[in-house]
């Protein structure tokens, strides 16, 4: 396993990372980790009420699920890639559907996502949050 490099140490600007799920345990169990590293997290519990938090905080950073009720994740990461100065912002998808059609696994990497799967365990979370943050924005 490559090591991946840690958060930058500057503590008066901690890296934002943004979780957009609508499982309440899944955001409060990503957002503590996350924390616990040294993040400033906000978590959404829908794609709506993440794009708000989004234009609000501007993640450097987003996580979050692909089926949601009323906007999907992949309708948010058309929206954010949308949104002035946001639209290099790295995104990773995570989802428990392992078989998801060609169609939407092409458009997920065609807008500069990761496709992760879940059951997302909390030391791969930690390094999803670190490949993400040490990924040049696409702006």
């Amino acid at each position: 396993m490559t090591p991946v490099p840690s958060p930058p140490a500057n503590p008066e600007t901690p890296p934002r990372v943004l979780i957009v799920d609508d499982d309440v345990s899944v955001t409060d169990t990503f957002s503590r980790m996350l924390r616990l590293e040294g993040y400033e997290v906000w978590a959404a519990l829908s794609a709506d009420e993440g794009l708000n938090l989004a234009q609000t905080h501007r993640p450097h950073a987003v996580i979050l699920d692909l089926r949601m009720p009323l906007t999907s994740g992949l309708q948010f990461l058309r929206a954010i890639r949308a949104i002035p100065g946001l639209t290099g912002t790295p995104v990773a998808i995570v989802t428990g559907d392992y078989y998801l059609d060609d169609a939407q696994s092409n458009e997920i990497r065609d807008l500069g996502a990761q496709l992760r799967y879940k059951p997302l365990w909390l030391e791969e979370l930690v390094t999803l949050a670190r490949e993400l943050l040490d990924t040049p924005v696409r702006d």
